[in-house]
């Protein structure tokens, strides 16, 4: 048997949620280990193979369709293409791989030990850590075992796998939709959500023709639908078909292509395509670790119960980011991960914000927070709107990008602003802003009075502000 190994505070998983919560504690005095099996690795799914590559796909499939036309700005068209090897190995080692050495760096300059390895609870009080990779002994005993006082969960999530598409060969999810060899000539996404939308675009602009196949009334769900339908249009404009309504039931594929066989209205269709990439939703990695052998209580989905610190069931173990109620969205777990730290720490910490920022790197992007007037009507809140154009912007206009809108929703009788939209040019920036707004409680008045810098894409923020007070400027 392996000598028991007593630590101070243990992490389980070293993805956004993990590695930040090791940084703070450590910051707050406690001596950290890390435990990272390695796969998708430090920095987890975000950095490796979701947030981060994903973004730098875009980013390759915009410059590309700007090099190929950019008439609009009197300057002529050119005989543009892509070496997509080369974009892939800049993805890879100019981004992903510079970004996780840093995170790499930084754990170490904090003096967290690293293990590699796959945790597997014993017991509410002790893990083991095994082999990465296929399961094996540590040892000739029964692995690593180690003791803590306080333990951080921080396992994350991975993609659902739906009957009739095994990930495997030309089905693929979004991992593989990140490290595809080529541009597929046609590609076909199952789930026009955020991950399908956002790669249904890349791939567009890198230029495959894209099928979305979205089993709902709509794609992109989560946002109002006058925001989808600025979204829709541009895709369509790619040459992007989106279909609705389409449940898919089955696949089969050679060596060179995928059919996807699916059904709308009752009908049987068919799409034959290089690559089909299912992005229906990720499942909480909490069914492959042992948390059965612990007291950790579950709820209805499969995530662990939790305070507002972040506290489990059982004294001592956390948990945070994908497998904690709430969306899975790195930028929470950053936030989970500090406050779990505190805890242990002493500290009078809580994941009590009012709204969590949501964003879609979609073309145009979109980005959401707090409540919109629906939900904010569900709760017994009465809410009026405001809005302003990008249309009526004068650096949204001279980027030759007019389309979308800032929206506020306001308590009608205090002005309070209890959420925040944007669709348009880079909502995913004006997003920070809106978060201060809704979560330090301002009303629309404080806003109108925050002098904006001109021209900037910020001010849409302030006029939508001068629309809610009925004093509009510039409409």
């Amino acid at each position: 048997m392996a000598d028991v190994e007593q630590k101070d505070t243990v992490i389980v998983g070293g993805g956004p949620g993990g590695y930040v919560a090791a940084i703070r504690a450590s910051e707050l005095g406690q001596k950290v280990t890390l435990i990272e099996k390695g796969e998708p690795g430090l920095g987890g799914v975000c950095l490796n193979v979701g947030c981060v590559p994903s973004k730098a796909l875009i980013a390759a499939g915009h410059r590309l369709q700007q090099a190929k036309d950019s008439s609009t700005y009197g300057i002529s068209k050119t005989d543009a293409s892509i070496d997509f090897a080369k974009t892939q190995d800049w993805k890879q080692h100019k981004v992903v791989d510079r970004m996780t050495r840093g995170v790499e760096m930084l754990l170490k300059k904090h003096k967290v030990e690293i293990i590699d390895g796959e945790a597997v609870m014993d017991s509410d009080s002790q893990l083991r850590v095994m082999k990465t990779g296929p399961k094996q002994f540590m040892d000739n005993d029964n692995g690593r075992v180690i003791k803590w006082n306080n333990l951080i969960l921080a396992t994350g999530s991975r993609p659902v796998e739906i009957k009739g598409f095994k990930f495997e060969g030309r089905v693929i999810d979004s991992t593989g939709g990140l490290n595809l060899p080529e541009v597929p000539k046609e590609f076909v996404v199952i789930g026009g959500g955020y991950i399908g939308t956002e790669l249904a675009g890349a791939y567009a602009d890198l230029g495959s023709h894209v099928t979305i196949l979205e089993g709902t009334g709509s794609i992109l769900n989560g946002f109002d639908k006058d925001m989808v339908k600025v979204v829709e249009k541009n895709l369509k404009k790619k040459g992007i078909d989106i279909v609705t309504n389409a449940m898919a039931k089955s696949s089969s594929q050679d060596d060179k292509s995928v059919t996807v066989n699916y059904e709308v209205d009752g009908k049987e269709q068919s799409l034959t395509a290089d690559y089909c990439m299912v992005s229906v939703g990720r499942k909480p990695n909490t069914d492959n670790f042992g948390l059965e052998m612990t007291s950790v209580k579950l709820d209805d989905h499969g995530k662990v119960v939790v305070d507002k610190q972040g506290k489990t069931s059982v004294d001592h173990i956390y948990a945070i980011g994908d497998i904690v109620p709430g969306p899975a969205l790195a930028h929470k777990a950053f936030f989970e991960g500090k406050t779990a730290a505190g805890a242990i720490a002493g500290k009078n910490t809580a994941n009590d914000w009012v709204g969590v920022p949501a964003v879609c790197f979609a073309d145009p992007e979109l980005a959401e927070v707090g409540m919109n007037a629906d939900q904010a009507k569900e709760k017994g809140i009465e809410v009026a709107t405001a809005q302003f154009p990008f249309a009526g912007n004068a650096r949204a206009v001279s980027l030759d990008e007019p389309e979308g809108f800032v929206r506020f929703i306001y308590t009608k009788d205090k002005k309070n602003v209890v959420g925040a939209q944007v669709v348009g040019p880079e909502a995913s920036t004006l997003a920070g802003e809106l978060s201060l707004i809704v979560n330090c409680g301002m009303n629309v008045e404080d806003v109108a009075l925050t002098i904006h810098p001109h021209p900037t894409l910020n001010e849409p923020i302030q006029e939508a502000a001068d629309v809610a007070l009925g004093f509009p400027t510039h409409i």
